[in-house]
């Protein structure tokens, strides 16, 4: 019997939809970290969503500054929302941030995500962080779709 070649092929997931924001409502419906610290979703597109969080006094570090960890995770969140916005799931793969100015316990931020390129299952996303108009970080995310989650 002649070998064949592997199957190159990436798994079919179907032709996503444009636009699913139902998608991302039970995504967040289900995302127990982000709702428990007050994000809420300002706004989604296809490929684009904007998420906003009050610093609490209980995310503040020893420096009496917000702690980068929760300026990180609105940026995730939005860049989660924006990534799954089309429907199959999508997780993050990498991704980084740079923190231009400091937040404070009542800072609003303000994080909104755009979809910079997109092929195959692979994306690109970045992400401004902001508090009154000013922008506090940048974060660049880098997407796999999956499809399905193991036990979902």
């Amino acid at each position: 019997m002649t070998p064949q070649p592997p199957d190159l092929h990436p798994p079919d997931y179907g032709h996503p939809p444009e636009f699913d924001p139902e998608a991302v409502r039970r995504m967040l419906r289900d995302d127990v970290a982000s709702m428990s610290l007050g994000i809420e979703l300002v706004d989604l597109g296809p490929g684009t969503a904007t998420v906003r969080m009050t610093v609490r006094p209980d995310m503040v570090n020893g420096h009496a500054i917000g702690h980068g960890g929760f300026v990180f995770l609105v940026a995730d969140t939005a860049f989660a929302c924006a990534c799954n916005s089309r429907g199959p799931v999508t997780v993050a793969a990498g991704a980084d941030i740079t923190f231009l100015r400091p937040v404070r316990a009542g800072d609003v931020l303000t994080a909104a995500a755009h979809e910079r390129s997109k092929h195959g299952r692979s994306g690109l996303y970045d992400v401004t962080v902001s508090a009154d108009g000013v922008v506090i970080a940048e974060f660049r995310g880098r997407s796999r779709t999956v499809g399905t989650m193991p036990g979902r």
